[in-house]
């Protein structure tokens, strides 16, 4: 199975009662399909969501149900271990 990773900065705002949370970076783990297997939002001034298949919904958020589009992620790939130093942080 081959894992990809990705780290992206969103400047956009939640646009809920989270919004002063602020600007956030998103990472996925996805698997060979694209489809998010693990996802981390870390926000500004605000908390870091972690999401996966133990976890994939609160009242915060939830897992990505809809694929990458690999082509359109290619230049945020990060490796297995970036995305591990954020998950365990």
């Amino acid at each position: 199975m081959s894992r990809r990773y990705y780290r992206r900065a969103w400047t956009d705002s939640r646009g809920d009662q989270w919004n002063d949370w602020g600007p956030s970076v998103y990472l996925f783990e996805t698997d060979e399909n694209g489809l998010p297997v693990r996802q981390i939002e870390q926000y500004a001034s605000g908390p870091t969501l972690r999401y996966g298949p133990e976890h994939a919904e609160d009242e915060y958020g939830f897992l990505s149900s809809e694929p990458l589009d690999a082509l359109e992620w290619i230049g945020f790939a990060i490796t297995e271990s970036e995305f591990e130093t954020a998950w365990a942080e």
